[in-house]
């Protein structure tokens, strides 16, 4: 089975040192209209084996807005309420679970 290609994105830290994330996934909260992505940590070593699909990842999450036209397409903004961080898990999940069903 062929890996699919992951949309990457740098994001820089509070130091401005900039780090590199594969794209999980995006979606947008019907009731409040906000949109969210879903990224982890590009690893030292990009080769994955068995072993490695095995291990949890770190997963960041961040509001964003798009801003067409502009040098960077799209703002991101930190997570702060709790009631955000639990849409967010619930759709973590729920693409976890659609993962493994892939998988198997």
């Amino acid at each position: 089975m062929a890996q699919e290609e992951k949309e990457r994105i740098i994001i820089p830290d509070e130091h401005g040192t900039e780090h590199l994330f594969d794209e999980l996934f995006r979606f947008t909260v019907d009731t409040t209209g906000n949109s969210y992505l879903l990224v982890v940590p590009v690893g030292e070593n990009e080769e994955e084996t068995d072993e490695d699909e095995d291990e949890e990842q770190e997963v960041f999450a961040f509001r964003y807005e798009d801003r067409e036209g502009e040098e960077n397409d799209i703002a991101l903004f930190p997570v702060e309420t709790d009631e955000e961080w639990a849409v967010i898990e619930e759709m973590l999940n729920t693409f976890s679970e659609e993962q493994e069903d892939e998988e198997e």
